[in-house]
C-alpha cells in the first residue's frame, strides 16, 4: 500500500483554511493512514472536520475527523 511521506502533507492550519472554503460541498478526504472517505463537508471547528456521509437507504450521519489525521481534502469535480 502506498503511504505518502509526512513531509509532503499540508499542515493542519492550511487544511483548516482549505476546508473552510469547501463547506457545503461534496468532498473526498484522504486520511494519513491511507483510507479515504467522501461526503458533504458541513463544518470545521476545534481542529476537526464534520462530514455528512451516506449510510444506506435514506440514512445519513455526520462523522467528525481530527485534522491531524487528514492528509488532504479535495472538492468533487463537476460532471461533464
Amino acid at each position: 500500500m502506498f503511504m505518502p511521506s509526512p513531509g509532503g502533507m499540508p499542515d493542519t492550519t492550511s487544511l483548516e483554511q482549505k476546508a473552510s472554503l469547501l463547506i457545503g460541498r461534496p468532498v473526498g478526504v484522504s486520511m494519513r493512514n491511507g483510507n479515504g472517505v467522501t461526503g458533504v463537508l458541513c463544518a470545521v471547528q476545534n481542529g476537526e472536520i464534520f462530514l455528512l456521509q451516506y449510510l444506506y437507504h435514506s440514512q445519513f450521519a455526520t462523522f467528525h475527523y481530527p485534522l491531524i489525521q487528514v492528509a488532504d481534502i479535495l472538492a468533487f469535480p463537476s460532471c461533464r
